[in-house]
């Protein structure tokens, strides 16, 4: 196998394709849409509490953790129905896995939230 030689032209390509993702997930994801609203609302919040670093700290990992695992939901189900157009059993499952990934991190990330602004209200 031919090794490919890593350029800064490659590099910037890899990005290309990361923004052209982030961009497809963020203009086609219904609830890709919502986490990023959510987002939004919750920096917002942020600089009227004046919350502080280590607060911000949790709440940027929280927003990067939910929204990696949307993207990873979105990518597992693009390819589930690619790999099975019609409907099968572990095509569901894997989809509902996935989703649940989503489910467990956006519940991480407003427990979190609550423990940060709950004090502050």
């Amino acid at each position: 196998m031919k090794k490919k030689k890593i350029t800064l032209i490659s590099r910037l390509q890899s990005l290309k394709y990361a923004y052209h993702g982030l961009k497809t997930v963020f203009s086609e994801e219904p609830n890709a849409k919502i986490h990023l609203a959510v987002a939004f609302l919750v920096t917002v919040a942020g600089i009227y509490f004046q919350i502080a670093i280590q607060e911000w700290i949790a709440l940027c990992l929280c927003i990067a953790f939910v929204i990696t695992m949307e993207l990873l939901n979105t990518s597992i189900e693009h390819l589930a129905d690619a790999a099975s157009p019609t409907w099968h059993p572990l095509v569901k499952k894997a989809k509902d896995i996935a989703a649940a990934a989503v489910l467990v991190s956006a519940t991480a990330a407003i427990l979190i939230g609550l423990a940060i602004f709950i004090p502050k209200i």
